[in-house]
């Protein structure tokens, strides 16, 4: 009897090609590329629905929040594709991750094929040959209560930004999004930011000083403690008032004068007044959940979220670690044998305790995958034993595998000793006792460290291991060495990294595994969050979100209320809430709150201009306008319009000033400065105007002043130009002014007779004859092309030149477009390509270390969400009819149009008096 032929559906290519080599001739694998159907955009619907129900949302939010699903365009070959593979299938498995998306990835597959044939579910949270088997001999029905939690958070997700976000392009800024997790991150970016700008730095000082055994011996240093039986204030006994914390009220605050004074009349002895030691133990750090390996790969490996969880999910395809979306710290009894395993093997017996370490689930509702991240497999690969590996997988396998190891591992053990040194100085000719304390730690047994030692996102706070001090006992004479006076200052709250972030996001309850890497990615994306260096800088832009949603959505960026939020799915997961009726009480209202539809429907009025500007002094605010953020200064310079109202001047903001440099200082020195615009270049050769430079919102750029009491024939414009990116106001030339005027600069005649012109514009420089334009390859080359360099130029193909060039990395063909792919440089940066598909090297991936499986994986992705959408263009409008004479006129506003006289006659009224003070000038 012939074997049953069986069909496997998974998301990726690679799980498709890793998953094919552990079974048999009986099974077929494809991958979906992730999800073949999702929520409809309502602009998708069809044409039916977009008056309906569905018209909003794709969701009918009036009969239990139903939504409209859509396969897209470019996933109908797909299906089409899975359809016939079925057609030659007795059995249908489906094999996508084991968490709530890839739930919900085959749960939409079901829908979708109809399949006439027996549908079995099997999940692996690691592809090995053991898993794989495991799951085969152990499959299950598709769990709903999962796909009604992810769907859930899809349809919550889609209410929340489509009532909210139109909000903020209204009132901030247009294409803003708000999101119910996206936006509580980006609050507490801005938090972080404010606690900065509100911080008041204080000033102390320390005295350290070299003490040794008079009998001989190495020296140690140690810190002045206490000043006459008084503690001495350091930098945690302040607030961020900068005033010494109520606890700390009988702390001695060391001045400058006092600490020089005791540090040039220190005793030339000292003696031993006390010691203590203590035990000292260590345990490891648990096994990595999603969390902390995105933690820990941000702090040693200096990877952002994404590019961790790319890494992770390459090695998890590939069958290196076990699932990489898990809260779980679990082991399973195989991992902590294979751990201990490798543990005796390298570091001795006596380097694991008796038993193997249980690490409890500690995060809240850990739900994803049931075990911690881990090498895959009964037996660990050590890392040297994984060839085929890019650098950057190799380190963060290196990680994992160190991690797992370390922590079956013992405590690492020794003893802490503190010393306590008594001596005396002078200050105002005063003798006052001082005591000195040092402390050091000695390993006496390594333990885990021998393996690993976990990182930590606070400076300073790392511990001191293997500090030794000497064997002293109590009344010890010493002598004492190079005492010297210290100044320190407080320093505000650090800004978040993406580890402390995400560590925070975790301490909250906000967010869960599968969305950590996308939170971040996103408020970074959006432009609310910048990096600098390694720490997250909310923009302004950022500051007037946050504040509309807290001043007109509070609830929903309530950081519990958003924690409570993800508890809740987490029931819906479990199966003890349900789907529908979860959603209408967060859309609809309960007794405690009005929800999301009260909230919009009764926002009443937001002054958009109150968002969006911060009183950063009693005269100088910064606003955040169309084109960006600026100051608004009010002051003796600014100058009145013709109503009689003083108008603010507006001041540029260098590019890049962080908020929290934004000081009331900073703003008055920005105010105060004298304007770039002022400096005069020259007089134009042609106009005989004066060619000034100026500082812009859009940025620096040269244009001509007017003359005295000069007026443009109507339609004219004075010269202007944007300076050049090398160029700055305060070094460009005349010359320069002048040729940069000049523009768009004649390269020459074409054969044909055409004007070839060289200019700058949006997308940088470019050639332009008639309607053909080619890029220029720097802004210079504008004043350098000859003709015969731009004829050879515009005789190419359309961006010919960089079709032509040579790619940075070539692989393999495609296996669905079956042609060869490059990695080639493009005018945005560098872009993978099989000659039919083009998809951008993802920010943060090192052209270097892409592999074939990863380039195929982005084209996949890329191919499956289909071309850009372009607008659609514009019909021209039919013509109206003529209206007749005896047609009723429209109606019009009494109010609205009494405020339109009204105005028309201000402006007559101020125009005659300008022409009577003009008149009278003339007479005198």
């Amino acid at each position: 009897m012939a074997a049953s032929k069986k069909l496997v559906i998974v998301e990726s290519p690679t799980k498709a090609r890793t998953i094919s080599g552990f079974l048999g001739n009986d099974y077929e694998v494809i991958a979906s590329v992730g999800h073949i159907r999702d929520l409809a955009e309502p602009a998708s619907l069809p044409a039916e629905l977009k008056q309906g129900a569905f018209g909003k949302f794709a969701v009918d939010v009036e009969n239990g929040f139903e939504p409209y699903y859509l396969v897209a365009d470019n996933k109908k070959k797909t299906v089409a594709e899975l359809k016939r593979a079925i057609k030659g299938a007795d059995e249908l498995w489906l094999a996508t991750d084991e968490d709530r998306e890839g739930e919900a990835i085959a749960w939409h597959l079901l829908e979708v094929l109809q399949p006439k044939i027996p549908v079995r579910r099997m999940v692996f949270h690691e592809i090995t040959k053991e898993a794989i088997d495991a799951a085969i001999e152990n499959t299950r029905d598709i769990d709903t209560n999962l796909v009604d939690a992810q769907e859930t958070r899809r349809i919550l997700d889609r209410l929340y930004g489509y009532d909210i976000s139109p909000v903020l392009w209204r009132k901030v800024a247009p294409r803003l999004s708000a999101g119910r997790v996206q936006s509580a991150a980006t609050r507490l970016v801005v938090d972080r930011e404010r606690e900065r700008m509100a911080f008041v730095s204080a000033d102390y000082w320390s005295i350290n000083a070299d003490f040794s055994a008079t009998a001989g011996g190495e020296a140690f240093n140690a810190r002045l403690s206490k000043l006459d039986g008084a503690r001495l204030a350091t930098g945690q006994d302040f607030n961020d008032s900068g005033k010494l914390k109520q606890k700390s009220a009988n702390a001695h605050l060391l001045s400058k004068d006092e600490a020089q004074q005791l540090a040039s009349t220190l005793a030339a002895q000292a003696t031993v007044s006390a010691r203590e030691t203590k035990p000292y133990r260590r345990r490891p750090a648990a096994p990595f959940t999603t969390s902390t390996l995105q933690q820990e790969a941000s702090r040693k490996l200096r990877l952002s979220s994404r590019q961790t969880m790319s890494l992770a999910q390459a090695l998890y395809e590939n069958g290196y670690i076990t699932y990489m979306r898990t809260d779980s710290t679990n082991l399973s009894e195989q991992a902590t044998t294979a751990a201990r395993k490798v543990a005796v093997s390298l570091y001795g017996a006596e380097s694991v305790p008796a038993a193997p370490r249980v690490y409890a689930k500690k995060s809240k509702g850990a739900q994803e995958a049931h075990e911690a991240i881990r090498p895959a497999g009964a037996d660990f690969k050590h890392p040297s034993e994984l060839g085929n590996l890019t650098r950057s997988e190799q380190a963060l396998y290196d990680l994992i595998w160190k991690r797992t190891v370390a922590s079956q591992m013992a405590d690492a053990a020794g003893s802490t000793d503190t010393l306590t040194l008594g001596t005396s100085a002078q200050i105002n000719n005063k003798t006052v006792a001082l005591e000195f304390s040092a402390s050091g730690t000695v390993i006496t047994f390594p333990g885990f460290l021998a393996a690993y030692e976990e990182g930590s996102d606070d400076k300073g706070t790392g511990e001191q291991l293997e500090t030794r001090l000497p064997k002293l006992e109590v009344d010890s004479p010493l002598e004492t060495h190079n005492p010297e006076a210290k100044q320190h200052t407080t320093t505000p709250p650090a800004r978040y990294t993406e580890a402390s972030l995400t560590k925070r996001l975790e301490e909250l309850g906000i967010g869960r595994p599968s969305t950590y890497a996308t939170i971040l990615s996103t408020i970074m994306d959006r432009g609310y969050v910048n990096k600098h260096g390694q720490a997250l800088v909310p923009s302004w832009i950022a500051f007037s979100v946050v504040r509309l949603l807290e001043e007109h959505f509070g609830e929903l960026v309530d950081y519990d209320f958003t924690a409570t939020m993800e508890e809740d799915l987490d029931r819906i997961a479990a199966g003890e809430a349900d789907r529908a009726a979860w959603l209408g009480d967060f859309y609809f209202g309960t007794d405690s709150h009005p929800g999301l539809r009260g909230v919009v429907d009764n926002l009443g009025e937001i002054d958009a201009r109150a968002i969006n500007t911060l009183q950063l002094t009693d005269k100088i605010a910064l606003r955040n306008g169309r084109y960006g953020p600026y100051l608004e200064v009010l002051d003796d310079k600014s100058k009145v319009d013709e109503s009689g109202e003083i108008k603010p001047r507006i001041v540029s903001l260098p590019e890049g000033i962080a908020p929290d440099e934004l000081t009331p200082d900073k703003a008055n020195e920005l105010a105060n400065a004298e304007p770039v615009e002022d400096r005069v270049l020259g007089v134009h050769p042609t106009t005989g105007r004066n060619i000034v430079a100026k500082s812009g919102r859009f940025g620096p750029y040269v244009t001509e002043q007017l003359r005295d009491g000069e007026q443009l024939p109507k339609g004219e414009k004075v010269l202007t130009a944007s300076l050049f990116k090398t160029m700055t106001p305060e070094t460009v030339d005349f010359d320069t002014a002048v040729a940069l005027l000049s523009l768009p600069r004649t390269v020459g005649q074409a054969a044909d007779g055409e004007d070839i012109l060289a200019q700058n514009g949006r997308y940088g420089p470019y050639l332009k004859k008639g309607s053909e334009t080619r890029s220029l390859p720097s802004e210079d080359a504008i004043f350098e092309i000859t003709l015969a360099e731009a004829e050879e130029l515009l005789a190419q193909p359309k961006y010919g030149a960089r079709k032509a060039s040579a790619a940075l990395r070539e692989f393999a063909e495609d296996p669905t477009s079956g042609k060869p792919i490059k990695v080639k440089d493009g005018r945005f940066g560098p872009y993978i390509t099989d000659g039919v598909t083009n998809v951008t090297v993802p920010r943060g991936e090192n052209i270097d270390e892409l592999t074939f499986e990863r380039v195929v994986e982005l084209l996949a992705v890329k191919r499956a969400k289909g071309p850009a959408k372009r607008g659609a263009a514009k019909k021209a409008p039919a013509k109206k009819a003529a209206v007749k004479k005896n047609a009723t006129k429209k109606a019009v506003d009494p109010a609205r149009s009494a405020a339109a006289k009204k105005a028309a006659a201000t402006r007559k009224a101020n125009a005659a008096a300008k022409a009577a003070a003009a008149a009278a000038a003339a007479t005198e």
